[in-house]
């Protein structure tokens, strides 16, 4: 997956660390593979997956992601967040406040899903990661991540990034780390192509 950020500097000591490599399946966990049997219908998605080109693509052009965890109750919950990917890695931000933080420290696996809808790429093709969680309130990290996610998400005015940052950087805030070890991937071109009549033309 490549980066969509080059960073240099302080970030040195990031890409050092271990990463649990996120295996290429199109499978959700449990499911039976049955890529054997007959595509008459769309019971059997599992070539149907987001091609790697696909993925980065989606990710580099996508800015926002539907960000999910597990409450204190057991259940799953997810709100819409802007993200930042590089080397694998997915970074975002909320106040310390917010429940999803306490959330994950009680509890850190929580997944993200990322669809093209709202892109240049049309609607259909998504993919879907989870795995560890890492909260982080150092200066260090801040310091790494804040200009490069303003900058990301106002990518052609310097003011706007600038100001978007400025705000970002108080004292509460924290920084979410998600580390994913398994995705899931899903292009819907490849089912239509098994029904081309039912297809929005």
């Amino acid at each position: 997956m490549a980066a969509v950020l080059q960073l240099s500097g302080v970030t040195d000591q990031f890409d050092d660390r271990p990463r649990r490599p996120a295996p290429a399946t199109d499978l959700e966990e449990g499911d039976t593979d049955m890529s054997n049997s007959a595509h008459d219908n769309y019971e059997d998605l599992t070539d149907c997956g987001l091609s790697p080109e696909f993925e980065q693509e989606l990710l580099e052009l996508q800015r926002e992601c539907t960000f999910m965890w597990t409450n204190k109750q057991g259940e799953a919950f997810g709100v819409i967040m802007s993200y930042m990917e590089h080397d694998g890695v997915f970074w975002l931000t909320a106040a310390e406040r917010r429940a999803r933080i306490s959330a994950i420290r009680r509890f850190p696996r929580a997944s993200l899903c990322i669809t093209s809808v709202g892109t240049e790429m049309g609607t259909g093709k998504t993919i879907t990661y989870k795995g560890d969680c890492t909260v982080h309130s150092s200066r260090e990290i801040k310091d790494w991540f804040y200009p490069r996610f303003a900058k990301r998400i106002r990518p052609d005015d310097e003011l706007a990034a600038s100001t978007f940052q400025k705000f970002l950087d108080s004292p509460d805030r924290v920084i979410i780390e998600l580390r994913p070890d398994y995705k899931l991937g899903f292009d819907s071109a490849l089912m239509w192509a098994r029904s081309p009549e039912a297809a929005n033309k």
